[in-house]
């Protein structure tokens, strides 16, 4: 018994001094809780101060992201416009410009790209209220109204969908602003004049190569967007962000979804100002800022404090203010509650352990013994073996629970077995659920059309999508995944030069922690073929520290080889393929130096193109242009350097040939010329040219020599020409029907003879026989199916024979030797009663020349013996009478009858 008794002593003092550890224990832990807590409370200061001044930079940051967008987009395009590559008054080329910057940028805030002129005009496309493009046009055709147009598949105008008022971009402050400052500059802030927004525009000068300002380059965005920024970044934190003009406190854009102005009528507005905020903190923090220059201060405001910090915010034409507040509650309510759930669960485990103490000291711990002899012995292996339970007390529910404790334990190992099976159900449930997932994260990426992959700090692959496969020539992930990115599609340039890996933009993106763009350098394909590539490579985080990078990328080949396609067109005329005037004006400079001499320039212009375009067509005219093109390429072969500098003007550059060299150039090309002919025209083209034989010679006064001596031969060979360009198509009309080369010699022979029986000056008697011969020339234009026909014409047959006295009184109006044939010419088809074409004129109305070819001209169709049962001229002549004071004048068919008779 004593034994026993000495055990239960030993216990008794284990469990005090256990009990006493504990106590001492909690209390430990309690006052270092409490000291923790303390100096937790007094740095949240530090604390709050720095997630303001981090929200500051991301807010500046975000801002810069956003206003650099216009910059970058100006600063791309004013060299196009500069260098001439873009040609702002080529209709077709400048709206497909303006449509595809635009479009390029659609995922931006940019909601107009525009250009204005230093002489009012604007042009340029936008945005509509519906994010529909359109294309704006503004010049001396709009008589300076600013009109917009839909657009068209190809990117040019379409329909007119909007007739604004009066516009002129030279009053508008971002016109003003860039004019003024002579370089890249923000406007002042301003509303959109037609959607309720704050607008600002990011304007560049364009200048000429004088240095004389040509215009404006403009593209304007909302600045909504940044509201939506500022409460994003807030959102979280229970914050306050707001930006302000520095200067006026005039509000720019904020996180409390206040407007940002007020709308006064008549599309006025008044914008708000700080001053007018509900929250003297901030209004405080800027005056105090205003004063002191302190970015940085805590302020009481009502029921909290508030931590406000203040960084500004330059580019050019921007002074901005950013404003973030901080509540002191964001941090210390939390620290304050901990704290003091702390010290209130130390006092009462403090007091639970003094009355644990007190009670085990004064009970009877005899059950206990029995407890650890049975714990022994199953933890022994003895399962069976359960503890006596003595009284109902807490030695006896310990021993009550153990007893159920066994029971479980024997239980849970008897169906072990049983658990494991269901627990592997479950897992492999968790795996299912995971593997969807993934599925399902791999699904959304294979229906991007951008290719994107992942890859590790060591630039192995990660993942990729299906349009990257695609792209790269792939078949399956696998080929990909585990492979390091930059050795299988990156490593060399597309002149095959290597790409250390240090210098690989990708491979920095995670370096330095940084995203990066760019969109000149190729990837490999799997069959070792390279395509031009557009990337975007940014660095992937995971618990604040960088694992890898995430690549997008397109194939910009399409796009490459557009630009290569308008630095082409930059240089050369597009219709014949020759240089343009620029590219000859460009090396015009590059040329005239000592070792060029002597330099020769020949200048032509072609004749009939005029009349080719007029009468035949432009289809016609640029047979002509490409047919003299053709020439002046196989004369001139590689001697010297042929451009287009006109319509229908050309010049050749010849260094280091003599006058008599280019003479003889001069020669072959004209004796080319005159064995080609276009539909009805000849060949032809006037000729000058000058050479420069000394080095102090200004080589413009040689190319004014030539363009002067190519005029001077178009003059003194005016009538030449004329006359070979009529007799031209006379001939060609005869050739393709000699029914009417018969008929124009009868009609004319009759047209003579009329006259002379008119007693008409012999003058008059002359041109009346020359406009009989070439009454029909504008048959000409006529398909040889409707110009053969025997018999009636179809009802388009009829129209379009109707046509040909106004194409041949174009025709004869376009020389000086045939001017005062072409009302004849015109009018020859009238008839006396008025039911005539094409004015539909009667009686004298109808000039007398025309009157005389009318009859002459009814009376050999009647009996003209190549006609297809011709009448007799007995028969033709009573016609002709029949239809006197009808169709034809009586006076002239009374003379017409007793000259036939």
């Amino acid at each position: 018994m004593r034994k026993i008794k000495i055990q239960r002593n030993n216990i008794s003092i284990r469990m005090i001094i256990i009990i006493s550890f504990i106590i001492l224990m909690l209390a430990t832990v309690g006052l270092v809780g409490y000291i923790v807590f303390s100096k937790w409370l007094s740095s949240a200061d530090e604390v709050i101060t720095e997630i303001a001044e981090n929200m500051d930079i991301e807010i500046y940051n975000q801002i810069d992201r956003f206003l650099n967008v216009p910059l970058h987009i100006n600063e791309v395009n004013q060299g196009l416009i500069e260098n001439g590559i873009i040609d702002i008054y080529n209709e077709i080329e400048r709206e497909m410009f303006f449509v595809g910057v635009l479009k390029t940028h659609s995922g931006e805030a940019v909601y107009s790209f525009s250009y204005g002129t230093e002489a009012g005009e604007y042009y340029g496309a936008r945005r509509n209220d519906k994010n529909i493009i359109e294309i704006m046009r503004n010049n001396a055709d709009t008589d300076g109204n600013s009109w917009y147009y839909s657009v068209t598949d190809d990117m040019t105008a379409g329909e007119l969908v909007v007739e604004a008022g009066k516009f002129d971009p030279r009053t508008r402050a971002w016109y003003k602003a860039a004019k003024e400052s002579q370089k890249p500059v923000f406007s002042p802030i301003y509303k959109h004049f037609v959607m309720d927004d704050l607008t600002v525009s990011a304007a560049i000068p364009i200048y000429n190569k004088g240095g004389e300002l040509q215009g404006v380059l403009g593209s304007h965005i909302t600045l909504s967007r940044i509201d939506n920024y500022l409460k994003e970044i807030v959102k979280s934190k229970n914050a306050v962000a707001l930006i302000i003009e520095k200067n006026s406190g005039e509000l720019i854009a904020n996180s409390l979804g206040l407007a940002n102005f007020k709308k006064l009528g008549e599309g006025t507005i008044k914008r708000l100002n700080i001053d007018e905020l509900d929250n003297q903190a901030i209004i405080q923090a800027y005056k105090n800022y205003n004063s002191t220059e302190d970015n940085s201060l805590g302020i009481e405001n009502e029921d909290d404090r508030l931590y406000i910090n203040l960084k500004e915010y330059h580019k050019e034409g921007l002074d901005w203010l950013v404003i973030t507040a901080v509540p002191e509650s964001l941090l210390k309510s939390d620290i304050v509650n901990n704290m003091k759930l702390t010290l209130l669960l130390t006092i009462l485990a403090l007091i639970l352990s003094i009355v644990m103490y007190l009670k085990l000291t004064n009970r009877f711990l005899r059950p206990i013994d029995n407890l650890i002899d049975t714990t022994e012995k199953f933890s022994q292996g003895d399962l069976s073996h359960r503890a006596t339970i003595i009284r109902n007390d807490e030695i006896g529910r310990i021993s009550i629970s153990f007893n159920k404790m066994a029971d479980t334990i024997v239980m849970l190992i008897n169906n072990l077995e049983t658990k494991v099976k269901e627990r592997t159900v479950e897992l492999e449930e968790t795996n299912n659920a995971l593997k969807e997932n993934k599925d399902q994260l791999q699904l959304i990426l294979d229906s991007t059309a951008e290719a994107i992959y992942g890859i590790d700090i060591n630039a192995n692959c990660t993942f990729c999508n299906a349009s990257c496969l695609k792209m790269l020539g792939y078949k399956h992930q696998d080929e990909l995944i585990g492979k390091n990115m930059h050795l299988q599609i990156h490593h060399s340039c597309k002149d095959g030069t290597s790409i250390p890996i240090d210098e690989c933009k990708i491979y920095q993106a995670f370096i330095v922690g940084k995203g990066t763009h760019v969109d000149d350098e190729v990837f490999w394909r799997a069959d070792g073929t390279s395509f031009n590539v557009e990337y975007y490579s940014y660095p992937q985080y995971k618990d604040g520290e960088i694992i890898g990078a995430v690549v997008t990328f397109m194939d910009n080949t399409e796009r490459k080889r557009n630009e290569e396609h308008i630095n082409y067109l930059s240089y050369h005329d597009s219709l014949t393929d020759l240089y343009n005037r620029m590219f000859f004006e460009d090396e015009l400079k590059r040329l005239d130096t000592k070792q060029s001499l002597p330099i020769s320039i020949i200048f032509g212009d072609i004749n009939g193109l005029k009349l080719t375009n007029d009468i035949f067509g432009h289809v016609a005219g640029d047979a002509l242009l490409k047919k003299s093109t053709e020439i002046l390429k196989k004369v001139c072969g590689e001697k010297g350097i042929a451009a287009r500098v006109g319509g229908d003007e050309f010049a050749i550059l010849l260094p280091n040939t003599e006058a008599s060299e280019a003479e003889k150039i001069i020669d072959m090309i004209k004796n080319e010329l005159s064995k080609e002919q276009i539909v009805a025209i000849k060949c032809s083209m006037s000729l000058g040219y000058d050479t420069k034989t000394r080095a102090n010679q200004k080589i413009e006064r040689t190319m004014e020599n030539a363009e002067a001596g190519m005029y001077k031969e178009k003059m003194l060979n005016r009538k030449t020409i004329s006359s070979h360009m009529i007799n031209t198509i006379i001939e060609t009309l005869h050739n393709k029907n000699l029914r009417e080369k018969r008929h124009s010699i009868t009609v004319s022979g009759i047209c003579h003879d009329i006259g002379k029986a008119m007693k008409m000056p012999e003058t008059e008697v002359r041109k009346l026989k020359e406009a009989g011969f070439l009454h029909d020339i504008g048959k000409i234009v006529l398909d040889e199916d409707i110009l053969n026909k025997e018999g009636a014409l179809t009802e388009e047959g009829k129209i379009e024979m109707q046509q040909h006295p106004i194409i041949g009184y174009r025709i004869l109006n376009l020389f000086d030797d045939t001017l005062d044939l072409a009302e004849g010419v015109l009018n020859h088809h009238e008839n006396w009663d008025g039911s005539g074409y094409p004015k539909g004129l009667k009686g004298e109305e109808i000039p007398k020349l025309a009157r005389v070819i009318r009859v002459a001209e009814t009376y050999d169709a009647m009996t003209n013996k190549l006609k297809k049962n011709p009448m007799d001229k007995k028969e033709a002549l009573l016609e002709i009478k029949n239809k006197s004071g009808i169709i034809f004048d009586p006076e002239i068919v009374d003379i017409f009858l007793d000259l036939m008779l």
